[in-house]
């Protein structure tokens, strides 16, 4: 079983459906006992840091997800769920997030409009994050604050938007990608069930 997080500002139900697509048995749960349970669990969300942080927070799931971050459990964030893995983000000011992967989340900045909105081409390097995908795929984005960590051993993918920015990142048992992959076709898809055979083998 795969839970994916509910806390109030996701994108259940195209990320459920993507899951399932993609073969996996998946409860959508704001429950920290279903979480612990779980083989992996899935972070998605759209919206800003603050309002994301402060439903994590009052739920009570920060620490279930840090838990199971600790123990090894995959776990997949999806664009603000990949934000809120960070130290911090400037959005809104200065919002303290999660703290799984040392660095911050920035706004795009250049000549280009923001938000991004639209398919973008992502350059990759070798990873289980990726098998079975074409070279440098398309994914669909939606967003105006891009992640910066710390090391940049952790970025699994980049794509250019006015400058090049980390769109995909891969640290111990965390996946995560800025874009959708539940809104971006067999790509997406495809990218979803090497997550799920990942969780099946953790």
């Amino acid at each position: 079983m795969i839970a994916i997080v509910d806390y109030g500002v996701n994108n259940l139900a195209s990320v459920r459906n993507a899951m399932r697509a993609a073969g996996a048995e998946v409860t959508v749960t704001s429950d920290p006992r279903e979480l612990e349970r779980a083989r992996g669990l899935v972070l998605p969300g759209i919206g800003a840091a603050s309002a994301g942080m402060e439903q994590i927070t009052r739920r009570g799931l920060d620490e279930p997800l840090r838990r199971s971050v600790e123990r090894g459990k995959p776990l997949l964030g999806l664009c603000l769920g990949m934000q809120l893995l960070f130290e911090h983000s400037e959005e809104g000011g200065d919002v303290p997030c999660l703290g799984f992967i040392p660095g911050t989340v920035r706004l795009l900045s250049g000549p280009l409009k923001v938000p991004q909105i639209g398919w973008n081409q992502v350059t990759t390097r070798e990873h289980a994050l990726w098998s079975g995908l074409p070279e440098d795929p398309y994914f669909y984005f939606v967003h105006s604050y891009i992640c910066v960590p710390e090391d940049a051993s952790v970025v699994a993918g980049q794509t250019e938007y006015g400058d090049p920015f980390c769109s995909a990142l891969v640290h111990g048992p965390i996946w995560a990608t800025q874009f959708h992959p539940e809104r971006s076709g067999r790509t997406g898809l495809q990218l979803i069930a090497n997550f799920v055979r990942a969780s099946e083998r953790a």
